[in-house]
């Protein structure tokens, strides 16, 4: 058994080297729907599907409700909770001597789930509109046993379950083109994981609205990731299509 094992390391860690070599590329699938309840209060539902590695791999697939309340003109708060389905990278380490393997983790899927609280600001100056929203996240992620491989005790090990706290800052800017239903918007987005920044997200894309209910986005991102962010991710071009239906 631990032959094995040790041969399907050495074959996966080729692998992988191979694949580090360059960023990856992937689609994220959004929809999702908005109510608004009064002046002041709106809900909302949103699902959405992820690919990585160049689109061959599905990522992740999520579902998330939340709730928003403007405070003033130009300022609102919001809340969210979302469960997310994620499929784990493979991940394996050496001892320290560089060349016997230590800890193996097969890819597999499992579960985390995530709240958020945020403030937005928004203001205009005629047609362009300037947003800043910082969001503070919270994922928990459960115990998933007999996930991870001890090379010394030769027996699988549960991966421990792991929280993690985020405050997300993100500028965006967007234009309203006059006779032109296609607007377009951009925002840069920094994750900091209390350590330091372990993740930016550059964003540029269009949204189309039909008959003020049916929204439309394809956008654009480039992710850069930090080698000690825990969600093992990768540098990434990354293209997403989302609609919202607003009643």
């Amino acid at each position: 058994m631990k032959r094995l094992i040790c041969v399907l390391y050495t074959m996966a860690a080729s692998l992988l080297t191979v694949g580090a070599q360059g960023d990856d590329f992937g689609m994220w699938y959004e929809i999702g729907a908005e109510k608004k309840l009064n002046k002041q209060w709106s809900v909302g539902l949103e699902g959405e599907l992820r690919t990585r590695n160049n689109t061959r791999t599905l990522d992740r697939w999520s579902a998330g409700i939340a709730a928003e309340y403007k405070i003033i003109k130009g300022l609102k708060a919001s809340v969210g909770y979302t469960f997310l389905s994620d499929n784990n990278r493979e991940e394996f380490d050496l001892k320290s001597d560089g060349l016997r393997p230590n800890k193996w983790t097969p890819s597999y899927w499992g579960v985390r789930h995530r709240v958020n609280v945020s403030l937005q600001g928004s203001t205009a100056w005629g047609r362009l509109g300037v947003s800043l929203r910082e969001r503070w996240q919270y994922t928990y992620r459960p115990e998933a046993s007999g996930r991870k491989y001890d090379f010394d005790e030769e027996a699988w090990k549960a991966v421990k379950g792991k929280g993690r706290n985020v405050l997300r800052s993100r500028l965006q800017v967007e234009y309203d083109i006059p006779h032109w239903k296609l607007d377009p918007t951009a925002s840069v987005e920094m994750f900091n994981a209390g350590h330091g920044v372990d993740k930016m997200r550059y964003q540029v894309g269009v949204d189309y609205k039909y008959r003020k209910k049916h929204v439309f986005a394809l956008t654009y991102r480039y992710q850069t990731v930090n080698d000690d962010d825990d969600d093992n991710e990768a540098n990434s071009h990354l293209i997403g299509l989302s609609y919202k239906f607003k009643f």
